[in-house]
């Protein structure tokens, strides 16, 4: 009678790192002292800077240079504190799984190697691990985060609140980041280089229209939008008849010039400001004073009048 093999125990959620998808047995290892020595001590070794490849999985697409110049000027003086996380791929090379600025970085110091953590994990667990560490950041920007998540669902077949136990982000962001999406290719340009944030952005969301977006983001560039007016902008025109009732109402009194000259007069005459309502021959007188001073001279001079 056959036995039934043991199914791998599969990781719970919420792990960090450590928490990974093995929807297959991971490839082995290849043999290698400096892995086996690593795998038992559980220490970072010292492994040659060129010998390690970019990750291919890696989802930023952008380093800021001046940092990356003063975290090569620490690493000269102080090393690199936090090793980084490399795979073996065999013939003594590694590829990197976390930890790019710190490896880029050390080359800019001229290191010739750097600390190192070796984990033999398959392509898909690298890639898992890469996107999740990412995204455990706080320096991605908002198209690089909607890209990652937008793989973990492609590749790993995640579910948002999987997502959020994985990252520890809360479900609605994810869910707006992944909404991001839905911008037009420049537009997601501008939110990546810094040009838009990511309120401006959730603002056009609610166009829907592409081309709508397109002519609202070159307003809101011109004008130097707030995040605040630009959502007030897009309101104004998903809703044009409440924006149309809106400027009527403060729109101001178009004055008769012959009402406007006795208006001029009457400010003339009291040294006050005066302004007249007038409404097919009915309306207001509104006299302002600022001082006590001036209402009794006010007083006195209407009063001298009927006199």
């Amino acid at each position: 009678m056959s036995t039934v093999a043991e199914p791998l125990k599969r990781r719970a959620l919420g792990k960090g790192l450590e928490s990974l998808l093995p929807t297959r047995r991971p490839a082995e290892p290849p043999q290698n002292p400096i892995l086996t020595e690593a795998a038992q001590t559980g220490k970072p070794r010292e492994i040659p800077v060129d010998s390690i490849e970019r990750n291919p999985f890696q989802t930023r697409t952008r380093f800021d240079e001046q940092l990356l110049e003063e975290l090569a000027a620490s690493i000269a003086v102080t090393g690199v504190v936090q090793p980084i996380l490399v795979r073996p791929l065999g013939n003594d090379r590694y590829q990197l799984i976390a930890g790019e600025r710190r490896w880029l970085a050390s080359r800019k110091a001229g290191k010739t190697t750097i600390p190192a953590m070796i984990k033999a994990v398959s392509d898909e667990q690298a890639m898992e691990m890469t996107i999740v560490e990412n995204l455990q950041r706080a320096d991605l920007n908002p198209m690089e985060q909607a890209r990652a998540f937008e793989r973990l669902t492609r590749e790993f077949k995640m579910t948002q609140e999987q997502m959020a136990q994985r990252t520890g982000k809360n479900r609605t962001s994810i869910a707006n980041f992944l909404r991001l999406l839905r911008l037009p290719s420049d537009i997601q340009g501008k939110v990546e280089a810094g040009e838009l944030t990511f309120g401006h952005a959730r603002a056009l969301l609610a166009l829907e229209d592409p081309e709508s977006m397109q002519k609202a983001v070159q307003k809101v560039s011109a004008l130097a939008m707030s995040v605040r007016q630009t959502e007030t902008f897009v309101h104004g025109i998903l809703h044009p008849e409440l924006k149309a009732k809106s400027e009527k109402v403060a729109k101001p009194d178009v004055l008769d010039p012959n009402v406007r000259e006795a208006q001029d007069q009457l400010q003339r005459a009291l040294g006050m400001k005066v302004r007249v309502h007038d409404k097919n021959g009915r309306g207001q007188v509104v006299i302002e004073y600022a001082r006590l001073e001036d209402f009794d001279a006010l007083l006195a001079t209407i009063l001298g009048a009927k006199a």
